[in-house]
């Protein structure tokens, strides 16, 4: 229709999702000036925003799909100490990164090599290696369906927690359009967590920068999870849960080499997922072409041709046993397309 706005009609998503779940939608949307977004949405209002596909399980195939296209970065304003910066939602995460390195910018070098794009990072407020990348956005601004118009959320608006953020309660209702960060000058580094200072170690790095940081992270998440390119999956399915102090001492008490972690407050702790989920015996299981990763109990994979019925009933099935076995509720990360969780 225009270089903003571009029309597909019945596209195959099974390149647009990570799981590489084979399903096609009748519409396509493509917007790469935002200022035709309510021109998008006019054809379709209940499209569904996609990304990356990297934290989405299809079930059914939506109706329709937006996707979002630009990716311009801009300084907004900067000082001494810091910079902020405005991404385009539809910037590439882990490419955007990238860029913020290369100019000297640090703050979200733990966050290297996650999948998806800009947009979906504050719905998501996704996260790694000891950093969430709450801490670092100011504002996220946004288009309100049910409104009709133009917002612009500052971070303490945004409803912030683990894994979790008022866009993600209200999938349906806010655009995300473009994110704006701030990140500093000079290096704050976030190392003491899950095996950085190791990593750092085997390159022989004993004074780190934020580039060395982010290709330790880099290193580790490649040794750790499969590749969607090779074969399908969303990352990490589940989140770590998190339970009362009491119960998780309760739990470490019958289970000595349980990773219990800080969960933000004094009377709440976060237990590892992928510890429970091994512990049941489900790392390497498989039922057709719907499974676990061998590598990493917290990945789910399609070795080839499972649908997202295949794989949410596998999803369903390690969470029942995990309540069983240990008395504790596993809820997925991604978001679940055509079924209710």
């Amino acid at each position: 229709m225009s270089d903003g706005l571009q029309v597909t009609r019945a596209q195959s998503l099974r390149t647009r999702n990570t799981f590489g779940i084979d399903v096609a939608t009748p519409l396509a949307l493509r917007v790469r000036d935002s200022k035709q977004l309510p021109d998008a949405l006019a054809m379709a209002p209940d499209a569904l925003v996609l990304g990356g596909g990297s934290n989405l399980l299809l079930v059914a195939a939506p109706d329709a799909v937006l996707e979002l296209a630009n990716d311009d970065i801009a300084v907004s304003a900067e000082n001494d100490d810091h910079v902020d910066v405005r991404c385009g939602a539809g910037a590439v995460w882990h490419d955007f990164v990238m860029a913020t390195l290369q100019r000297g910018w640090s703050g979200l070098e733990n966050l290297s090599l996650i999948p998806g794009t800009v947009g979906a990072s504050p719905i998501q407020n996704i996260g790694a290696y000891g950093v969430e990348v709450m801490e670092r956005i100011i504002a996220v601004d946004a288009w309100d369906r049910h409104d009709a118009r133009w917002l612009r959320f500052a971070a303490a608006d945004c409803a912030f927690t683990y894994r979790d953020s008022r866009f993600k309660h209200e999938p349906d209702r806010y655009v995300v359009t473009s994110v704006e960060f701030r990140l500093d000058r000079q290096p704050r580094l976030r190392l003491d967590y899950a095996g950085i200072r190791e990593e750092l170690a085997t390159m022989g790095i004993a004074e780190p920068t934020a580039d060395d940081v982010a290709s330790a992270v880099i290193r580790i998440r490649r040794r750790k999870l499969p590749d969607p390119a090779v074969i399908g999956n969303a990352g990490s399915f589940f989140k770590n849960p998190i339970v009362a102090s009491d119960f998780a001492d309760a739990l470490r008490s019958e289970h000595s080499d349980l990773p219990v972690f800080p969960a933000g407050s004094p009377d709440r702790r976060k237990l590892s997922a992928a510890w429970l989920i091994d512990r049941c015996g489900w790392k390497g299981h498989r039922d057709g072409d719907a499974g676990v990763s061998a590598g990493h109990a917290l990945v789910l994979v399609n070795h080839g041709n499972a649908s997202g019925a295949q794989l949410l009933d596998l999803a369903r099935r390690i969470a029942a046993s995990v309540q069983e076995r240990f008395g504790v509720a596993i809820e997925p990360e991604p978001r679940i397309i055509g079924a209710s969780w």
